[in-house]
This record gives C-alpha cells, structure tokens and sequence, in this order.
C-alpha cells in the first residue's frame, strides 16, 4: 500500500523515478526498490518525501485517509521522537524490554531511540503508531 502510494503520488506529479530520487539525494535504484516494495523508506527520507508532496504522514503511510497539510520540517528532530516514543511507553506501562520485544530489537536500540541518538526506524515507528493508536505526525512532531 505505501509503495503504491509512493508511486501515485510520483505519477500524479508528473515525476520519473530518476527525478524524485535526485531531488531526494539518492540512487534511482534505491528509489524504485521504494516503489516496488522490496525496501522500507528510511524515516528521514519519507519526511522528505511527505513536504515535497505536501502531504501528512498519516496519509502518506495509510494511518489514516485525510490527507491533511502539515508544516514542513526539514529535519527530524532524534532527541523530540525519543521523547515521543518514552512517552508512548510510559503512557502504556511499557519497560524498555517490553517495547523491545514487541518490536523483537534490543532494550539498548530502545534506549538509544528514547535518547535521542539514533533515529527510530520507519518500520518500528509504524509498529508504534499502529498498536498504540498514534499518529506518526505527532510521533515524528510534524504538526
């Protein structure tokens, strides 16, 4: 569904692959995997992504059918998400090993996303999102 998206959206804006993957910064090739499925777009490309469509995260992923305009941000802010993510945990009695092993990754890749060192992946983000009823918009502060 996001790779179909993904090239609807690249379509409806009269866009090649090679275009929208310079205008990204990356290969074609990696852009097509996008399109075709085979590889998940990495969160801070899919922020790209979501202002150079002028669309919500939420929409862009299928979280939700209203698309709705949301301020542009040109960089995720890593320590902001970790925050989002602690309070995620703390608001659903979560230890760092639980969201570990429902996400099956290391209570240290946790800790690591809650402190702002490492950008969550777009994969265990969507998980959160999905289980916890969360937007991605406001996990990733985009409002």
């Amino acid at each position: 569904m996001i790779s179909e998206r993904l090239k609807n959206f690249r379509e409806d804006n009269d866009l090649l692959q090679k275009e929208i993957a310079k205008k990204i910064g990356i290969s074609q090739q990696t852009y097509s995997m996008w399109e075709n499925g085979t590889k998940i777009i990495p969160l801070k490309h899919l922020n790209t992504l979501c202002n150079i469509y002028d669309v919500n995260m939420d929409y862009f992923l299928g979280i939700s059918n209203k698309k709705i305009k949301t301020n542009k941000i040109k960089t995720l802010d890593k320590k902001l998400i970790g925050s989002n993510i602690k309070k995620i945990r703390n608001d659903n009695n979560l230890t760092i090993r639980n969201l570990a092993n429902y996400l099956n990754t290391t209570p240290s890749t946790i800790s690591a996303y809650e402190n702002g060192k490492t950008l969550i992946l777009t994969a265990f983000a969507y998980q959160i999102c999905i289980k916890y009823n969360i937007s991605m918009d406001w996990l990733c502060v985009r409002k």
